[in-house]
């Protein structure tokens, strides 16, 4: 992941994670998803199954901010972001996500939040999965 030209953020194999904020999100919420994240068996054994979780294959996870993940276009032709919390609340909780991946034994990178980023993906699969908790 890049910021004018300078990686910010590099990761080997694991999850690129698009984190939204919403506007009633809590410190709760971000504990609850680091957990639910770090347990979700998305990734294949041997068989070809998903079986395994972040820990057991060793992965990492790169996290960027991503308030667009809140946009309602259900009317008009623009986007309304209003669900997405603002920056002064969203920032404190992106970093305590983070935080508790770690404290659950995860390598992390983070995107700089607020920023506009490059992020570059080699997407195994495709496999992409919209969590909430």
């Amino acid at each position: 992941m890049e910021v004018e030209g300078r990686t910010v953020g590099r990761i080997g194999p694991g999850l690129l994670i698009l984190l939204g904020v919403a506007e009633e999100d809590g410190p709760d919420q971000a504990a609850a998803l680091a957990a639910k994240v770090v347990r979700l068996r998305i990734f294949e054994n041997q068989g070809s199954h998903f079986d395994l979780d972040l820990r057991q294959t060793g992965g990492q996870a790169l996290v960027v901010s991503q308030f667009t993940l809140y946009a309602d276009t259900r009317k008009g032709r623009r986007p309304s972001f209003s669900r997405a919390a603002r920056p002064e609340k969203a920032q404190p909780l992106y970093q305590a996500f983070c935080r508790a991946l770690r404290e659950e034994g995860v390598q992390v990178e983070e995107g700089l939040f607020g920023a506009l980023m490059e992020v570059h993906l080699i997407n195994h699969g495709p496999v992409t999965i919209d969590l909430e908790v």
